[in-house]
């Protein structure tokens, strides 16, 4: 190791979090150090699924296809089956299509969501983050302290086999390394939620003959009925052999696995236990986001129970929110409102998350035995969406009152019309093809976007102008297609670079550069038609 070195954004921790973040920062020019105190390649698959929205992202990272093609068949189906055990009756069922049926019957997202189970998707992002210049990675480094002042912020790392000390010099650092972490811990932020809400046990096994002991098929999640209810699931890891069952709650933990794996499958079987962990289901979110020039990420800034799949999901959106904001400042176009505008906007989003997973979890539990379950379903099929996230609202999000979006007057969605694609700034740019193979979304993730829709498009020279006076990068781009206009509702669309509506309008701005001001964190006032102070 490096004793010294120095560098623009240090990043601790090179979970999926972190390496999304390396890769963001990389492809916008940013120069970053990830630390990582393990050695790489995660043994035990903590998380199972790559969300439609996350997804997004590796498309334009360019790894779409390696991610859908890591771990799971693309004939298999993702069902939910509800089950007395593996070879006992099958309770109910929700069937998720295989990504051979769903090909072109996705409305939302031009990826969807996939199957890639951490021990295979984090070595796919960190070999992309090693391929992206700018970025290194130091696994096997960790972080002991830091300290902070107006210009930058000072790491003290140390190399986990040999103690030697050393330390990072950067503008900014940013805390990716989860619950139990350094930088929370050192910054002093404290949390709120309900704390834990179960104490629950992971156990990874190998056996390759386990889908022919039943007539149950394939699928990706088996949910498992006593006579109290439903107490775990077993998760398809690789389509193969590979298995976790979660069990989610014991105050007195099988801490050798064997007696719940014969639970699971109401008979013995041939298996290999590879791994057994004890752990809390959690529901946390920190009271802030920001101390200074050190942000937080992913587990470090909130814990979701994982039933609903959600929690890799909202951290690496949060590594794109922020990767363009840091890329701005560093850059020298970014107003002093960008890191700020970073929580507000994030934040929102975790605590609704985290709340939503408790609650899916807290349905899950609170299911009867398998008999009354079983009829309960034949009264109300319906009662199965309410056990899972709705992928369309993981996908479809809205930064509600952040001060970088400049509202249009139209009301936040509300029940099913949320799922619905929607342009309302702050709101993700919907997914809608523009010629074959090529996504709306395709266009969006380098700087600001002007979409023009329509064949007579207004001009927009004068914002083009403002954007070059103030040094930020902005594209126009026009878009004659009239099912695209009709998604999007205005003739003028400004994208930001992480994909979400900054602005939207019939008509150029009265005062562009107040809009540009805005959008990039540097108005003195609230920009609105025409009527924002100048930077």
């Amino acid at each position: 190791m490096t004793k010294n070195a120095e560098t623009q954004v240090a990043i601790v921790g090179a979970g999926p979090v972190g390496l999304a973040l390396a890769i963001e920062l990389g492809l916008r020019g940013v120069a970053c150090i990830l630390v990582e105190q393990h050695r790489g390649h995660p043994r035990v698959p903590r998380m199972s699924g790559v969300s439609s929205r996350n997804m997004e992202f590796c498309r334009r990272w360019g790894i779409a296809e390696k991610v859908r093609g890591a771990a799971w068949s693309d004939t298999h189906p993702s069902d939910f089956v509800y089950v007395e055990s593996m070879t006992g009756r099958e309770l109910a069922r929700l069937p998720i299509p295989s990504y051979r049926e769903r090909e072109g019957r996705i409305d939302y997202s031009p990826e969807g969501s996939a199957t890639c189970p951490q021990i295979y998707f984090d070595p796919l992002l960190a070999e992309k983050a090693r391929s992206v210049d700018g970025v290194t990675l130091r696994y096997g480094t960790r972080l002991e302290s830091f300290e902070q002042d107006g210009e930058g912020v000072r790491a003290h790392v140390v190399d986990s086999r040999s103690g030697e000390p050393g330390t990072v010099s950067a503008r900014y650092l940013v805390g990716c390394d989860g619950a139990g972490g350094t930088v929370r811990r050192e910054l002093g932020i404290p949390l709120d939620g309900q704390g834990t809400i179960a104490r629950s046990v992971n156990i990874f096994f190998r056996s390759p003959r386990f889908m022919e002991m039943h007539d149950k098929g394939w699928a990706r999640f088996f949910r498992c009925f006593d006579e109290d209810g439903c107490w775990g699931e077993a998760i398809g890891i690789d389509g193969r052999e590979l298995w976790r069952l979660s069990v989610f709650h014991d105050s007195a933990p099988d801490l050798a696995g064997h007696s719940y794996l014969r639970k699971l499958a109401g008979r013995d079987f041939e298996y290999e236990i590879l791994d057994v962990s004890p752990w809390e289901r959690r529901d946390f979110v920190a009271r802030s986001f920001r101390s200074g020039r050190v942000l937080i990420a992913g587990d470090a800034a909130h814990e979701a129970s994982p039933t609903g799949g959600a929690g890799m999901h909202i951290g690496v959106c949060e590594t794109v929110n922020l990767a363009w904001k840091l890329a701005a400042l560093l850059d020298g176009w970014g107003g002093g409102g960008l890191l700020d505008s970073y929580q507000t906007e994030s934040k929102p989003i975790a605590e609704r998350i985290v709340e939503l997973s408790t609650r899916t979890y807290d349905a899950l539990a609170a299911l009867p035995g398998g008999e009354a379950f079983r009829r309960a379903f034949e009264d109300d099929p319906d009662i199965l969406l309410a056990l899972t996230l709705p992928e369309q609202l993981r996908a479809q999000f809205c930064y509600e009152e952040s001060p970088i979006c400049v509202p249009d007057g139209t009301p936040p969605p509300e029940g099913a019309d949320a799922l619905l694609p929607s342009a309302r700034p702050g709101t993700r740019a919907p997914h809608c093809w523009i010629a074959e193979g090529q996504s709306m979304l395709d266009l969006f993730g380098g700087g600001f976007v002007l979409v023009r829709f329509g064949a007579a498009p207004p001009d927009v020279s004068p914002v083009a102008a403002a954007a070059a006076r103030a040094s930020v990068p902005l594209e126009v781009v026009d878009i004659d297609r009239p099912e695209a206009a009709e998604l999007y509702g205005r003739r003028l669309v400004l994208v930001r670079p992480d994909g979400h509506v900054a602005w939207r309008s019939d008509m150029p701005p009265d005062d562009p550069a107040a809009l540009i001001d805005c959008v990039c964190g540097a108005a003195r006032g609230q920009f609105g038609t025409g009527k924002a102070k100048g930077r």
